[in-house]
């Protein structure tokens, strides 16, 4: 599979009462790329984020920490890396993999454009 474009580190403080979901930290450091690449970087990743709220507890404090490899990895490939990493964390829960997609507007599955 190659290298890791992500790496997670999970937390889930017992004694914290927390109003809310769970906290999300991202790391995107310079050696990622420059300010436009960082950025969508970090957007998709927020946007994974998102998604896992109501998945995880909400005394999990993740941080997600992208690696030089994140700016080349389409968002499929980050997504699926941030759940497996929170599979190892979280066997109990169920954070599977992402629904596929829908195909873009005008197309249907297997045939490609529509006329």
């Amino acid at each position: 599979m190659g290298r890791p474009d992500l790496v997670v580190h999970v937390l889930v403080s017992a004694d914290a009462v927390r109003v809310g979901g769970p906290r999300f930290g991202l790391i995107v450091s310079k050696a990622v790329g420059n300010a436009v690449v960082r950025h969508r970087v970090a957007r998709r990743l927020r946007h994974i984020c998102a998604g896992l709220v109501g998945v995880l507890p909400a005394e999990a404090d993740v941080v997600i920490r992208a690696m030089p490899g994140a700016a080349q990895a389409d968002s499929a490939d980050l997504d699926r890396q941030v759940r497996g990493a929170l599979r190892k964390s979280f066997p109990e829960l169920a954070v599977s993999e992402p629904p596929h997609p829908a195909p873009p507007m005008g197309e249907t599955p297997g045939s490609g454009r529509a006329s």
